[in-house]
């Protein structure tokens, strides 16, 4: 008798779990797409948010909901799940994930470089005076295994120092890393605009390590390190390209309005949320970062061969295994849009 009702108990349940499985299919291709940002306002990540202010989603058929998550980490998190069908962050996932056995595509790619600086605390900075120096120290990252994690902990390998000599704190972005560099919780850590500018602003941190340019990119990973990019799952992405393709013509649009405006042009498409009461500071932050843009979305030369080399200096995930660079990126949409 018992064994009779456990078995009706289970059928049930695998009907009822059929039943949402199904349902979550249907919801998945109701012709949405849900785009988790890993920290809408960071200006790596302005693509999403202009994209969608210049009305290019609509133009091309697509009704997109853009969320966002504080740390890139997290977002990622939201797409393994299947809650979301992209991910704009950092192409480093790419890597990382199919060192787990995930296989993850960026299709198209924003940024040449990562944008973001290691900002050393002002009351730090004569003890801190460059990555050599962290040693005991307390370091800020958006979230843990987030991309600004995977870079502190490169640039302290360079110099010899591994992640147990010194402290990792997950802070977030914008106003929560600001406040940790105030109250001194972190003696230095890694953000992007216009939290870079806020900070130099008010005098609270200085640039230890500067990432927003080719020239400082270069200087401190050795190449090009593509990083804001739109990612999808491969699975995804094999019976959904033609919403591939229209994404791809949307954010090269936009690629292409950020390379032909200037900053204060790019900033009044902007929501006023974006700038507050500073638009000033946001425009200079703005300028700093037109540079990172790529003009074009396509993955640049070399580009996934340094983050591969970046990745395999200190992540046992990645050291050792064998990456099919091929598979972490596509330039064929891009190519289409043009």
């Amino acid at each position: 008798m018992h064994t009779l009702i456990r078995g009706s108990l289970i059928s049930a349940l695998l009907v009822a779990a059929g039943v949402v499985g199904a349902s979550q299919a249907m919801a998945a291709d109701s012709g949405k797409i849900t785009i988790m940002v890993g920290g809408i306002t960071k200006m790596i990540y302005l693509p999403a948010k202009l994209t969608e202010q210049l009305g290019y989603f609509k133009e091309e058929g697509l009704d997109v909901e853009l969320q966002s998550q504080p740390a890139g980490v997290d977002a990622e998190n939201e797409l393994l799940a299947g809650a979301v069908q992209a991910v704009v962050g950092f192409y480093d996932h790419s890597i990382d994930l199919q060192s787990k056995g995930k296989e993850v595509t960026a299709i198209v790619v924003f940024g040449q470089v990562p944008g973001e600086a290691e900002m050393v605390a002002t009351k730090s900075a004569d003890t801190i005076k460059s990555m050599a120096d962290v040693k005991g120290k307390t370091l800020g990252v958006t979230g843990l295994g987030s991309s600004t994690n995977f870079l502190t902990q490169y640039l302290a390998a360079k110099h010899g120092i591994t992640s147990s000599q010194y402290s990792v704190l997950p802070v977030g972005a914008d106003n929560t890393f600001i406040v940790a560099v105030k109250q001194g919780r972190i003696d230095a850590g890694m953000t992007t605009e216009p939290t870079i500018s806020q900070l130099l602003k008010t005098g609270e941190a200085k640039v230890l390590v500067d990432m927003r340019s080719v020239e400082g990119t270069v200087k401190a990973l050795g190449g090009l390190y593509p990083a804001s990019s739109l990612y999808v799952q491969r699975p995804w992405l094999n019976t959904h390209k033609v919403e591939a393709a229209k994404l791809a013509r949307a954010f090269v649009k936009t690629l292409k309005f950020i390379n032909t405006h200037s900053a204060a042009e790019i900033a009044d498409k902007m929501p006023k949320d974006y700038y507050g009461n500073d638009k000033a500071m946001y425009v200079q932050a703005l300028q700093n970062s037109l540079p990172m843009f790529s003009p074009d979305g396509k993955m640049p030369a070399g580009g996934p061969e340094t983050v591969l080399s970046v990745l395999s200096g200190f992540n046992p995930n990645v050291k050792g295994k064998h990456i099919d660079l091929a598979k972490t990126y596509t330039n064929e949409f891009v190519s289409q849009a043009k």
